[in-house]
């Protein structure tokens, strides 16, 4: 059903999973990959885990807190390949980024290589912690549009030198929304006797993973993205070899503390001042809950978005003219489209800055999408996601909606 204004309702349009969440009837929610979506089901048991919690939270937090959360921490290490001991939690992959950066002992003359594609907070933390100990940050610019991985592993190894002590990237960049095949750079690197510390923001349950056999020292990824937890929860996995460096950011209990089965890299982990542990107790239901909606589990759930994903890029494409700059192989549930580039506001943008284009959408269409920017590569990126309660009449909508905005928007 379609107003005199052209907005569509939204409920009309979704996919028939989306009774499972508990989304806006009203909003055409293309933007999961900002900050994910719980389905119904699991944030009702964390509702159950708060009032249990705020019942006896002597009980909760000193009885019975560390048998539940190593449970879900066991589970995180199945779900990725991770060996035993190697996994700790953190509130958000920016934590993980961070965390690891910290810990590094850099020195001057030590160089930090990072991806022009980066999400903006991990290239602020590269920039930030290697020039505190004189260190140097050392930006790739990556290419966009491109036509295979490649031209991204060779232009990160075009800036490695006898220098570099570190390289950080994305597995799937945020913006441009392309899944980079990190194995071989991690292999090449390690020849090279350099770690890579992986910002896997959006990669678990967007894509298989495997960390015993990827071999990079770090990696962190958010399980309130595409794995559905409730927020804040992400993991950080440490390399055993290098468990040892690496610190949480604010210091607790010490390994010493305790005696426990679990390594002393998590339980450094474990207890760094009072939190709330209920959305890291809702990790696996999370995760069991959507493997659930579909026959195939998370094989299907995986495959499902990326076929959602991609029949919208090409339906975008054709309908706004607009090139495909990746190829298929390198897009799992994120794909982005070049827009005519408008600049920036000057001076800087306000906090709650967003396009203007993504602004008349999420205003007068009821879409919620996002439209970013690399102003150094002067990109203007229309990014679309896709999960189980997205339907293709969505991104058709989308696509229409682009096409009557108003002169100048586009």
């Amino acid at each position: 059903m379609r107003t005199a204004s052209g907005r569509r309702r939204a409920a009309d349009l979704r996919s028939p999973l989306a009774s499972c969440w508990t989304l806006d009837e009203d909003v055409v929610f293309l933007n999961h990959g900002s900050f994910g979506a719980c389905p119904s089901r699991v944030i009702d048991k964390r509702i159950e885990l708060i009032r249990e919690l705020e019942r006896q939270p002597l009980d909760f937090l000193v009885q019975n807190y560390a048998a539940r959360l190593f449970e879900q921490i066991a589970f995180l290490e199945d779900f990725t390949g991770a060996r035993r001991g190697s996994i700790a939690l953190v509130p958000n992959a920016t934590s993980g980024v961070n965390t690891v950066l910290r810990s590094i002992p850099f020195e001057k003359g030590d160089e930090v290589v990072f991806g022009s594609h980066e999400y903006f907070a991990t290239r602020n933390a590269a920039v930030f912690h290697s020039s505190g100990a004189g260190a140097k940050a050392v930006e790739v610019v990556m290419p966009f549009p491109l036509s295979c991985d490649g031209e991204v592993l060779d232009a990160v190894m075009a800036k490695v030198t006898g220098r570099t002590r570190l390289v950080v990237l994305d597995h799937v960049t945020s913006a441009t929304g392309l899944v980079l095949d990190i194995a071989p750079l991690v292999r090449e690197l390690g020849w090279r006797g350099i770690d890579v510390l992986i910002d896997g923001a959006h990669a678990p349950g967007m894509v298989p993973l495997n960390l015993s056999s990827l071999g990079a020292a770090y990696y962190t990824g958010n399980c309130h993205k595409w794995m559905c937890s409730p927020k804040v929860c992400a993991f950080l996995y440490v390399r055993p070899d290098r468990q040892s460096l690496v610190h949480p950011l604010a210091v607790s209990h010490l390994p010493a503390d305790f005696e426990s089965p679990a390594s002393g890299f998590q339980l450094e982990f474990m207890w760094n001042g009072t939190w709330d542990p209920t959305a890291a107790l809702c990790v696996e239901a999370a995760a069991s809950e959507v493997a659930s909606l579909v026959p195939g589990g998370w094989p299907e759930v995986m495959a499902s978005n990326r076929a959602r994903v991609l029949e919208g890029r090409a339906l975008l494409s054709r309908m706004l003219g607009i090139e495909p700059p990746a190829p298929g192989e390198m897009i799992g549930s994120l794909a982005s489209l070049p827009l005519p580039w408008r600049g920036m506001p000057r001076p800087v943008p306000h906090f709650a800055w967003i396009d203007p284009l993504q602004e008349w959408l999420r205003k007068e269409r009821g879409i919620e999408v996002l439209i970013t920017a690399l102003p150094a590569q002067r990109l203007r990126l229309l990014r679309i996601s896709a999960q189980l309660y997205n339907g293709p009449g969505e991104y058709e909508y989308l696509a229409r909606s682009i096409l009557e905005a108003p002169a100048g928007l586009l």
